[in-house]
Order: structure tokens, then C-alpha cells, then sequence
């Protein structure tokens, strides 16, 4: 098992083919170049590869990822798997065509210990790009407990509980806010369980406790994730925002729903306290539009001024995290009303009117880092002319090279809900470049040349799409 922990840390990144969900098990399937993968998913190395390789090629492979004791040639010719099986090999899959075998990444002593599969990822991704606290494409986040309160929350400081236990000797906290380190944060005792204080700005965290060496989530919480390695690990949204609802103590009933959650109206339940209801929430940067569902009716927020009409005639409440921008419209000066519409407000056409000015319309609009299309409606029709995208805290610049004789290369990506046509990128030398805002962690892009689309040639990450062609990888860290 050290042999083939050390043998995978060499060759799993950066230099692979990524595969991921069902396109593991169906890649057989698919005409396509000469398949020679070694990877991991769900705590598991996965071999994949076309049995029509060249020799050269596979002995390439084998030596790359020392591998020769698996005989995988054998296994190829003559269908000899012997060797896989001794060392813990499963056959997942074998035609004619290719094969995909797979193995534990550990041993089941390791199963419960998140460093041990953290550790392999060190040298191409840090614990930023897999447990990103903020700027992680989450909007919202709330915490469901059972069987106990949730964390208390007094200013930057959060106090972990762990309920009862109080037979073991010592109790260790470890989570993504300390590199899941399962020495560094003692747990207190208390007479009812053991409690920690640590130091957390807004965002998602995750996290175990140690009970005499043993990990285990918290058993207490409804919120658990895979982390794509096996772990499954308890979350904990440390809230920034704290929705309230005076009155209504008879109701049975309050829920909020808004923007943030698409309207869901069961979802977000909220608490009866001694003088209203309350709902705390993680909402990152950005404009929200809200309302309260008491015992089924639907209402503003009576204590909130800041509010935009619906198209029921009524009004929504408005919540602003973060920095507002102005956004412009030069001349229209004679028309009596513009409306802006973008992504940021899923392209409403009734919600943010503009104010005139001198020279034309402008709007203050708080937005959170990312990328966004939007247009305007000038007295109920849109205008006819694209405006450039808006890139808030743009932290990556794609560059494609080797193109320099092409008339318009566009990018297009999930970072833009794959829209073809508006980001165009801007010649720079002979390179094609053009900066966006990245979430931390993997994306998927293309590069768009005359109309022709293709995956980054200058990068050796990619991973197959459902048009049977590729698509590039990218891990944003920042």
C-alpha cells in the first residue's frame, strides 16, 4: 500500500487526463484517440486504457507511473490477471476495446482520517482550492442541527459542540479552518459535552471531531458532504446576515424565501424566538431580493425600507452584501423609462429602473466577484447592441497561443453558463488573452477559433464532454 501511495502521488497530477461521474464507466464506449489514463475518484486510482495502444506508448505509461509489476502487457495480449488481483486490483470493465481497473486508495484503517487522502493532493491543490471558505460559487448556506442548538457565534469567534461522549478521555477538532490537523484544537469537557473556540470570518467550513483517535462527523448536524475522496465530513455555515420578523407570535409558520434560493417556499423555516422569528444566513457578496411566507401568505419585509416592485404589483425586500457599482447608459435622454436587466437578476424586466441623468441613465448595483451579461430596455425594448460583459474581481487570464492569423477567438466556459458569444477575446502580440473571475476550484472552458471549438492545446488537463469532444480543466485556487 506505501508502494502504491507513493507511486500515486506521482502520477496523479498535473500531468493526467481527468474523467469524472458516469464518463468513468462509459468511456469505453466512445470512438476517440487512444485512452492511457491513471486517476482517482471517490477514494479510489482507476487505470483506464484502449487495448489498441502502440507498444512504445505502453511501455511509455508503465514506466511513468511504475506500474510494471501489474503486467498490465499480459493482461492486454493475453488476458493474464493474476498480477492485478495480488495487488488488490477490481476489473471494472473489459471488451475489446479497453479496460478500467481500480483500487483503494487506503486501507480501511484510513478510511476516517481526511488527512491521509488530503495529503496526496498537496503538490497541485492546496486545502484553499478544496475546501474554499468564501468565493466558492455558494450563494447561501444555513445550518440544520438536531438534538442541539447551533453553534454559538459571538463576533469572529464560533464555539464547536460536541453533545455528551464524556467517557472518552480526549476529544480533537480538525476541520478545513486548520488543515484538518487532529492535534492542534483541543476540545474542552463540560458537563454536558466537550466545546472549542475557533476563529472564523463568514463562509463554509468542514469538520470532525477525534474521539480518542477516532474520527467521526458530528452526528448531531443534518448538513454532511463527500468530499470527492471518500470523506464524508459534517459543514458548518459560520453566518453573516441575520433575517428577523417582529410579531406573528401565533403564527405556526414563517419560512423566507427569496433571489438567493429561487424562491423556494418550504425551505428555509425560520425560528420562533421570544419576540418574532429570526433565520440566520451565509449569503455572499451580491443583491438579494427577499420575502417572509407566514402561515402561507406572502409579505414585505415591515422593517426593511429598501425594497423593489414585483410583478404582482407589490414590493420585494432588498438585501446588499458587498460593494455597489454604477452601471451607465449614455443618451436615451429622451425616453421615459430604462430598465436594466442582466444575469445578476436572472434578466427581470421589472425590477431595476434607472435614473436619469444629464447625459443619460445610471443605477448603483451591489455585486458580488464574477461575471456578468447584461442590457438595458429602453422604454420597453431592448436595445439591439451587446454590452461588453462585466468582470468583477477578475483573478485569471486565459491565453491562447498558436492562433495568430485567426479573425475572433471567443471563450466560453461554465464561469459563463457556456455562453458562445460574449466573451471575446483581444489579440495581444501573437496571443489571444481575456481576464474573467474564477471560483475556487475546477472549470471546465473551450476556446472558440473562427467558429470552430477546441479544448486549450498548451494544457494537458481535460476531460471528455457529452459531444464526444474535450473539455479543458482548470483549478482556480484564489
Amino acid at each position: 500500500m506505501e508502494m502504491m501511495r507513493c507511486i500515486f502521488k506521482k502520477a496523479v497530477f498535473p500531468r493526467i487526463t481527468l474523467l469524472t461521474g458516469m464518463v468513468l464507466l462509459g468511456f469505453l464506449t466512445v470512438a476517440q484517440p487512444p485512452v492511457r489514463i491513471y486517476t482517482v475518484k471517490d477514494g479510489r486510482m482507476f487505470i483506464m486504457m484502449d487495448k489498441q495502444i502502440k507498444e512504445p506508448s505502453l511501455d511509455s505509461f508503465i514506466n511513468q507511473y511504475e506500474i510494471a509489476n501489474l503486467a498490465l502487457k499480459d493482461f492486454i495480449r493475453r488476458g493474464f490477471k493474476d498480477s492485478l488481483v495480488k495487488f488488490g486490483w477490481k476489473i471494472e470493465e473489459n471488451n475489446d476495446a479497453g479496460f478500467m481497473i481500480s483500487k483503494p486508495l487506503f486501507g480501511l484503517d484510513d478510511l476516517d482520517n481526511p488527512v491521509n487522502k488530503i495529503n496526496f493532493t498537496q503538490t497541485d491543490q492546496s486545502f484553499a482550492v478544496r475546501f474554499p471558505a468564501v468565493n466558492n460559487g455558494i450563494t447561501y448556506g444555513y445550518n440544520r442541527f438536531r438534538n442541539k442548538s447551533s453553534f454559538t457565534v459571538r463576533d469572529s469567534v464560533t464555539t464547536f459542540f460536541l453533545r455528551s461522549n464524556l467517557e472518552v478521555r480526549s476529544v480533537m477538532l480538525a476541520g478545513s479552518f486548520n488543515e484538518w490537523d487532529p492535534n492542534a484544537l483541543a476540545m474542552r469537557k463540560t458537563d454536558s459535552g466537550w466545546i472549542a473556540d475557533v476563529k472564523l470570518g463568514p463562509g463554509k467550513y468542514w469538520y470532525k471531531f477525534v474521539l480518542d483517535g477516532n474520527w467521526r462527523i458530528d452526528q448531531d448536524n443534518r448538513l454532511s458532504e463527500n468530499d470527492g475522496q471518500g470523506n464524508i465530513n459534517s459543514v458548518f455555515y459560520k453566518p453573516n446576515t441575520v433575517f428577523r420578523l417582529d410579531g406573528f407570535i401565533n403564527a405556526r409558520k414563517v419560512v423566507l424565501s427569496g433571489s438567493f434560493n429561487q424562491w423556494k417556499h418550504e425551505e428555509l423555516q425560520m425560528e420562533k424566538t421570544a419576540t418574532g422569528w429570526q433565520l440566520p444566513l451565509y449569503l455572499a457578496d451580491g443583491t438579494y431580493t427577499y420575502r417572509f411566507v407566514v402561515d402561507g401568505r406572502w409579505m414585505e419585509d415591515p422593517a426593511n425600507p429598501d425594497k423593489y416592485k414585483n410583478e404582482f404589483d407589490q414590493f420585494n425586500s432588498v438585501i446588499r452584501k458587498g460593494k455597489p457599482y454604477i452601471l451607465k447608459l449614455d443618451g436615451y435622454t429622451n425616453a421615459s423609462k430604462v430598465v436594466l436587466s442582466g444575469s445578476f437578476n436572472n434578466w427581470r424586466e421589472d425590477e431595476l429602473y434607472m435614473n436619469k441623468t444629464a447625459t443619460g441613465w445610471e443605477l448603483a448595483y451591489t455585486l458580488g466577484p464574477g461575471n456578468y451579461d447584461y442590457n438595458f430596455l429602453v422604454d420597453g425594448k431592448r436595445l439591439a447592441i451587446a454590452q461588453e460583459p462585466l468582470i468583477i474581481g477578475a483573478n485569471h487570464t486565459f491565453r491562447l497561443k498558436g492562433f495568430s492569423s485567426a479573425k475572433a477567438v471567443y471563450l466560453a466556459g461554465d464561469f459563463n453558463n457556456w455562453n458562445t458569444r460574449n466573451l471575446a477575446m483581444k489579440r495581444e502580440g501573437d496571443d489571444w488573452v481575456f481576464s474573467v473571475h474564477l471560483s475556487v476550484g475546477k472549470h471546465l472552458y473551450r476556446f472558440g477559433v473562427d467558429g470552430s471549438w477546441i479544448k486549450d492545446p498548451q494544457n494537458p488537463l481535460w476531460e471528455p464532454n457529452e459531444a464526444r469532444t474535450q473539455n479543458s480543466v482548470i483549478w482556480a485556487d484564489k
